[in-house]
């Protein structure tokens, strides 16, 4: 299973790329919305773990252009927007799952997981 991690934390990325590789998956990162979309243009993803807030091309509109996509990945959008408001442009917009920051690492897990199975 392949994820790609969007986030513009270093804070975030690298634990969670850790925490991801241990458990067995393949990880990319992208540090801003383009470099998403061009890491998704380069190779299929199962899952996108999204930040909402990201410079240039903010996390809604990146999650609008691969919802556009003949077959998209799953998204679980990782934000500390968390507003409902903001949770249910998400929702709308097609992301499968919300989760808060600051979040458990288990319910990130927990979350990852529930998102892949049967993909």
């Amino acid at each position: 299973m392949r994820i790609l991690l969007v986030d513009d934390e270093e804070s975030i990325l690298v634990p969670l790329e850790f925490l991801l590789r241990k458990a067995g998956y393949e990880v990319g990162l992208a540090k801003t919305g383009e470099e998403a979309l061009k890491a998704l243009e380069a190779g299929p993803f199962d899952l996108v773990v999204l930040d909402l807030m990201l410079p240039g091309l903010d996390g809604f509109a990146v999650l609008e252009r691969l919802k556009a996509r003949p077959d998209p990945p799953k998204v679980l959008v990782l934000t500390a927007r968390g507003r409902e408001a903001d949770r249910a442009k998400a929702e709308a917009l097609g992301a499968e799952a919300y989760l808060g920051k600051p979040f458990a690492t288990e319910d990130f897990l927990q979350a990852v997981e529930r998102l892949l199975e049967g993909a």
